[in-house]
């Protein structure tokens, strides 16, 4: 794979030193916000990284690249609605045949995490992961066996409420990722701060979690870590008002025959009609929130020690 890398000199360093590197994705640019908000969100985040003296690295497909790190005319090309320019959403399966036609990729929870392990990249911010869909139990996003089998820690507001959280919980066990709660006992449902889950551990401070997961990774584990993070108090949503609205969306996503890898978009987009936009705010400031988090478990990260016994 490494002759379709291409690491921007500044992360390369940061990497190679020790320095503080935060992956992102980049779905949410190309498929998962309308243009303009795509592109002042890319920017957004990357700066919230920045601020807290961390390197951010956004990554996606162009050009039959993989390009780790962005600068601001790759950014507009993924966030541009352009209709001629081919965007695709990239899982793991997806990268061979994004690579060799030169489409314009959009990385998701995955593929993310694939290349961010491949760069040594262990600290990555996204909104939400994929999990099990509802009343599909065989239709799991890839996002899930990529945690069970990639060390990279991955900062999110929990699974995509439009999914099945218990399920998705389940698996995380069974396949052994750990799932700890920042300054939360429960799994945060996306938009809302609450899901009645239970996770594994909470966690108080980004010290404490670069800590257990310095701990997890030095006996050996392979799977990944993800970490809850509840969206901002002013910003989250009430979970009963958000349910209502998932159920007319699944309600119309099935009418439509919309299946696979196009119910996700359809599903976030029906949300966001359906809430006046509401949903789209807390979207927007749960990826910020998320990043911050994700900045500062890096930066403890890199100084991390285990515990003396």
């Amino acid at each position: 794979m490494n002759k379709y890398l291409r690491i921007h000199p500044s992360i390369s360093y940061a990497v190679k030193h020790g320095f503080p590197v935060v992956a992102l994705e980049s779905t949410v640019i190309t498929h998962g916000l309308p243009y303009p908000e795509n592109e002042q969100l890319a920017h957004a985040v990357e700066e919230e990284i920045r601020s807290l003296g961390a390197v951010p690295a956004t990554i996606a497909l162009l050009n039959g690249n993989i390009h780790i790190g962005l600068d601001q005319e790759q950014i507009h090309i993924l966030a541009d609605p352009d209709p001629a320019v081919e965007k695709r959403k990239v899982s793991r399966k997806d990268f061979g045949a994004t690579l060799v036609k030169g489409i314009v990729g959009g990385t998701t929870v995955a593929a993310t995490m694939a290349v961010a392990n491949m760069v040594n990249i262990k600290v990555f911010a996204t909104g939400g992961i994929g999990g099990v869909h509802r009343g599909h139990p065989t239709d799991i996003s890839a996002d899930l066996p990529e945690l069970s089998q990639t060390p990279v820690l991955v900062v999110c507001a929990g699974a995509k409420a439009i999914l099945n959280l218990p399920d998705t919980l389940e698996y995380l066990e069974t396949w052994g990722v750990p799932v700890i709660g920042f300054q939360t006992d429960e799994l945060p449902a996306f938009y809302s701060r609450e899901s009645g889950l239970p996770v594994d551990h909470n966690a108080q401070t980004p010290q404490e979690i670069a800590r257990i997961a310095a701990a997890h990774w030095a006996l050996g584990m392979k799977s990944g870590i993800l970490v809850g993070n509840p969206p901002p108090v002013e910003m989250a949503l009430p979970a009963d008002v958000v349910e209502g609205w998932i159920n007319t969306a699944l309600k119309e996503a099935e009418e439509q025959r919309i299946s696979r890898a196009a119910v996700t978009p359809f599903l976030l987009a029906r949300v966001s009609e359906l809430s006046g936009g509401n949903s789209m705010q807390t979207n927007i400031a749960l990826l910020r929130n998320n990043a911050r988090l994700a900045a500062n478990i890096a930066k403890a990260l890199a100084t991390a020690t285990l515990p003396v016994i």
